[in-house]
C-alpha cells in the first residue's frame, strides 16, 4: 500500500502515449482497489492519503498520455497532407499494376533490351517503394492506436476521477474522527490572537510565531536540521525558486509550487501544527514546527485538516489546494498545448531556521 500511494509514475521522454496511458491505467486500477481496502484499513487517514496521492499520479500520467496523443496525432497528419500528392501517385501505380495482364507487363515496346533495363529499373525501385509502404503502413496504425487510446481513456478518466474525489471526501470524514494525534503545548490563545492581528506580514507572523514562548512540558521530535531531499508537500513543478522574483518584481525567500486543482497538500516530515487558518491575503495558512529550530510555513491552501498542538507524522495530510476539479472532458480535449491550467494552484513554501528564512533547497527535491 506504502509504494502504491508514495510511488510517482515516471514518465520518461522517449516513452510512447499508449506505453504511458497504460500504465497509467494499471495505477488509476490500483488505486480503485486500494480505495475500498482503506475502508477496512487500522490507519484510515494514511491509507486514503496513499491512496489519493496514486490517484493524482496516474491523472497526471494519463494526462500526459494524451497530451502526447495529440502532438502526435498532429504531426501524423501534417506529415499525411504533405504526402498527399506522392501517395496518389503511388497508389496510383500499385493499382495499375495489379489490374494489368502479367505478360504485358512483362514487355516493352523497345524490344528485348529495352525489357530487360525497364526490369533493372524495377528491381532497384522496388525496396523505396517498399519501404515507403512499410513507413505508411507503421504511421497509420500508430494513428489507430492513438485515436483508440483517446476513445479508451474516456471511461479509465472517468473511474479515476470519481474513485480520487471519493477518497478525497472519505479523508475529509476520516480526518474529522481523528483522536490518535500526539499534542504538544503550545502558547495561550490570548497571545496568538494578538499576533495575528497585529501581523502585516508573513514574514513578521512567523518572526513572532517563533518568538512565542510555549507552556508545558513538550514531546520529543526529531531533528530537522539533517534532513535532505524531502519531497514536496504538493505534487506539482517550482514555479518559482527562492529569491526569484516574480511578474510584478516582488522577491520571496520561499518557493512558490505549481499544482493542480484540489491536489492534497501533506507534510513532508514530522512536525507540530504551529498555526492553521486564514492569514492576510495569503488563504488558508498552515505553519508547521518540524523542530524548536525550524518552521516550515504553507500558504494558499482552500481546505485544511487539524488544529495547533497537534504533532503529525510525515506524510500526513494538512489540506487541499483550491479551484475546480478538472472534468473528463477538459482531459479529452487535450490539443497538444501546454496551457498551465492543468496546475492552475500555486501553494507557497517558506522554511525558517532560527527566526529567518533559509533557502528550502537545502531539504527539498525541488523540481
Amino acid at each position: 500500500m506504502l509504494a502504491l500511494g508514495m510511488a510517482t509514475l515516471e514518465v520518461a521522454a522517449q516513452d510512447s502515449p499508449v506505453t504511458i496511458a497504460r500504465r497509467a491505467a494499471g495505477q488509476l486500477e490500483a488505486a480503485q482497489v486500494a480505495l475500498q481496502a482503506a475502508e477496512k484499513a487500522s490507519d484510515r487517514v494514511r491509507a486514503l492519503t496513499q491512496t489519493i496521492r496514486a490517484y493524482e499520479n496516474g491523472l497526471t500520467a494519463l494526462r500526459e498520455s494524451l497530451r502526447r496523443a495529440a502532438i502526435r496525432e498532429a504531426a501524423l497528419t501534417r506529415a499525411f497532407q504533405a504526402k498527399r500528392a506522392r501517395v496518389s501517385r503511388l497508389l496510383g501505380v500499385l493499382q495499375g499494376i495489379e489490374t494489368s495482364p502479367t505478360p504485358l507487363l512483362l514487355l516493352h515496346p523497345s524490344g528485348p533490351v529495352g525489357t530487360a533495363r525497364s526490369g533493372m529499373i524495377v528491381a532497384a525501385i522496388t525496396p523505396g517503394l517498399q519501404a515507403e509502404v512499410d513507413t505508411l503502413k507503421s504511421e497509420l496504425e500508430d494513428l489507430t492506436l492513438l485515436r483508440a487510446l483517446q476513445i479508451s481513456a474516456a471511461d479509465t478518466l472517468r473511474n479515476g476521477l470519481s474513485g480520487v474525489q471519493q477518497a478525497r471526501t472519505t479523508l475529509s470524514q476520516s480526518i474529522s474522527n481523528r483522536t490518535d494525534l500526539p499534542e504538544r503545548f503550545l502558547a495561550d490563545d490570548g497571545a496568538l490572537t494578538r499576533l495575528i492581528e497585529s501581523a502585516e506580514t508573513l514574514e513578521g507572523f512567523a518572526s513572532g510565531l517563533s518568538g512565542l514562548e510555549r507552556t508545558g512540558a513538550d514531546a520529543p521530535i526529531e531533528s530537522f536540521t539533517d534532513a535532505h531531499n524531502l519531497p514536496l508537500p504538493v505534487t506539482g513543478t517550482v514555479l518559482r525558486r527562492a529569491g526569484e522574483a516574480d511578474a510584478a518584481g516582488v522577491i520571496r525567500p520561499g518557493v512558490v509550487i505549481a499544482t493542480s486543482p484540489r491536489a492534497l497538500v501533506t507534510t513532508p516530515w514530522a512536525a507540530t501544527i504551529r498555526y492553521i487558518g486564514p492569514l492576510l491575503d495569503y488563504g488558508n495558512v498552515i505553519v508547521l514546527e518540524p523542530d524548536d529550530q525550524h518552521l516550515l510555513v504553507l500558504a494558499g491552501l482552500d481546505q485544511v485538516y487539524g488544529r495547533p498542538g497537534q504533532v503529525l507524522p510525515a506524510g500526513s495530510p494538512v489540506g487541499l489546494m483550491g479551484g475546480v476539479a478538472p472534468q473528463d472532458d477538459t482531459f479529452l480535449t487535450q490539443d497538444g498545448n501546454e496551457t498551465g491550467a492543468e496546475r492552475s494552484e500555486t501553494l507557497y513554501m517558506e522554511l525558517r531556521q532560527g527566526g529567518q528564512p533559509v533557502n528550502p533547497a537545502t531539504w527539498f527535491a525541488l523540481k
